[in-house]
């Protein structure tokens, strides 16, 4: 337990500091925004693409698992939501806030200090679809709640843009094609990276924690209890049992659950606010789901290296 614990207190330790940052104002928003950028744009790409080129391999079986599960999650919110009567405005967000987690700002860090650059190997195949398939889809339910006779192909047109646009798909895809065709990184750049790179996990946990402060925990609080149950504790099981159905090894396994474990990613209230729908019950969720991982990322840490 004290070393499940030593893994974990950081996180929420650094987590801590930028939510108490944020609220006496020692940092404006401007810096956070600077902040943000230099860890979406440069460090993650950088950690990313350092480990996808870094000679690990592995990965897929277990990227597989996570997904059937977090499609399988995702389309039982939303049949759910049509036998409750709930229009796709409702249930799309909520599907989305279930099975979309914190992979880049918690995941790395996380994964990296538990399993190490293997873990991480396994982690760069899941972050390597996990943007691409569920937001995606979240675009395309979103568009079709928000417009009655939504346009697949302008659907499909923004949504391969965001991609092409978005550095850490280009990244992982990048290290995908470099590992794939044996090509060597000279060790000044590999090393240029690796050093961008390890700045990027505590940076963005301290941007995280400063994100904590815009969002209202009260906001319809039975849905947001439901989201958290759907996350934190269903779609962890639904991976572990796709993973032992697959006799997956402990370590593909242990990272594909502990990925499931993780809280809600900012990127789907990021979405519900754009298309203004469910923002508030998404915020709450991240805020809530980050909160509650305190205590049940630990334990699922404990479990799946026990």
């Amino acid at each position: 337990m004290l070393a499940v614990l030593a893994i974990a207190a950081p996180v929420f330790i650094i987590i801590a500091m930028g939510y108490v940052t944020a609220r006496r104002a020692w940092i404006d928003e401007a810096g956070f925004r600077g902040i943000n950028a230099f860890v979406f744009a440069v460090a993650t790409p950088a950690l990313l693409f350092a480990s996808g080129t870094g000679g690990h391999s592995g990965g897929g079986r277990a990227a597989v698992a996570f997904f059937i599960a977090a499609f399988a999650l995702y389309g039982a919110v939303l049949v759910g939501g049509r036998v409750l009567g709930w229009s796709l405005a409702r249930s799309g967000p909520m599907a989305l806030d279930a099975s979309f987690g914190n992979t880049v700002m918690m995941g790395i860090p996380i994964i990296f200090a538990a399993f190490g650059q293997q873990g991480l190997s396994i982690l760069l195949v899941i972050l390597a679809l996990h943007a691409l398939l569920l937001l995606t889809s979240g675009t395309v339910v979103a568009e079709i709640a928000v417009h009655a006779r939504a346009q697949p192909w302008a659907v499909a047109r923004a949504a391969a843009g965001g991609v092409l646009r978005n550095p850490i798909v280009v990244a992982v895809f990048a290290a995908l094609a470099v590992a794939l065709a044996g090509l060597p990184v000279p060790v000044p750049l590999r090393r240029t990276l690796e050093m961008l790179g390890a700045a990027g996990p505590p940076a963005a946990l301290f941007a995280l924690g400063a994100s904590l402060t815009g969002f209202n925990i009260a906001a319809a609080w039975r849905q947001t209890s439901v989201t958290l149950a759907l996350k934190l504790a269903m779609l962890p099981l639904l991976v572990w049992l796709c993973c032992w159905a697959s006799a997956l090894s402990p370590l593909e396994t242990a990272v594909a659950t502990v990925t499931a474990a993780l809280p809600t990613g900012a990127n789907a209230f990021l979405m519900a606010s754009r298309y203004r729908i469910g923002a508030a019950e998404s915020g709450a969720a991240v805020l809530v789901s980050t909160l509650l991982s305190v205590l049940t990322l630990p334990l699922v840490l404990l479990l799946v290296r026990g």
